[in-house]
């Protein structure tokens, strides 16, 4: 179910993005934004779990 899930956020957000009829570089700085933003909030959940003991162990 997650995958489906997932998938269909990724199309809402190629729909959005194509919906704005932005230039492919203006379009690929705004999708390289979103990376870093998810990217760091991931890496930041990330390091309070590691403090509290609660990681996975994927490392």
């Amino acid at each position: 179910m997650p995958i489906v899930t997932s998938l269909g956020w990724l199309v809402l957000c190629c729909v959005s993005l194509a919906s704005r009829r932005l230039e492919w570089s203006q379009m690929i700085k705004m999708a390289l934004a979103w990376v870093v933003i998810f990217g760091f909030l991931y890496l930041i959940v990330e390091w309070f779990m590691v403090i509290r003991g609660t990681a996975s162990a994927a490392f």
